[in-house]
């Protein structure tokens, strides 16, 4: 039998009333925000319910806001149910001084070079991450280059104005 978002945050405020921060349903896919510290118990809760079975991690990546104050940092996570052809987005977020959140590799293997993809490029570091380094860019960058910490065109052009490019 399918279910629908209302009933799925239902049962994940039920089950987590104080970790749920958020819900949005965008385009009829539903979008919770949730404690970074409960991160990993909250997805693995999903994967293993079995009324739920949210058990395929379809995607892991970070975001990077810088102008929200103590939630400039965070993770995305895609989980998808087959059975019912269900998909839902897992977020957390975490101030950039502190931006380190537990690995869901013990969860998911599949999320071990999401994991290492999203440090290589925002410097979001996943607690428990058995290999946490650099997956695609060199070993010797000291910077992460999805970071919005960098103009994207040269400074002294006047035809090009960062506002159009979401910064």
């Amino acid at each position: 039998m399918a279910y629908t978002n209302e009933q799925v945050l239902h049962k994940l405020k039920e089950k987590f009333p104080q970790d749920v921060l958020h819900s949005e349903e965008s385009y009829g896919m539903l979008s919770v925000e949730v404690n970074r510290n409960q991160w990993c118990q909250i997805i693995s809760w999903l994967k293993t319910e079995p009324s739920l079975q949210l058990s395929f991690l379809t995607d892991l990546t970070g975001v990077h806001f810088p102008h929200e104050k103590s939630k400039e940092f965070g993770v995305v996570a895609h989980l998808h149910c087959f059975p019912h052809n269900f998909r839902m987005r897992i977020k957390a977020f975490m101030p950039a001084g502190e931006p380190t959140i537990d690995s869901l590799v013990p969860v998911f293997d599949g999320a071990n070079w999401m994991e290492r993809e999203t440090f290589d490029f925002f410097g979001i570091r996943f607690s428990g991450h058995p290999n946490l380094k650099r997956i695609l860019n060199m070993d010797e960058m000291d910077y992460h280059p999805m970071r919005k910490e960098y103009h994207l065109e040269d400074e002294t052009r006047e035809d090009k104005e960062n506002r159009y490019f979401g910064r």
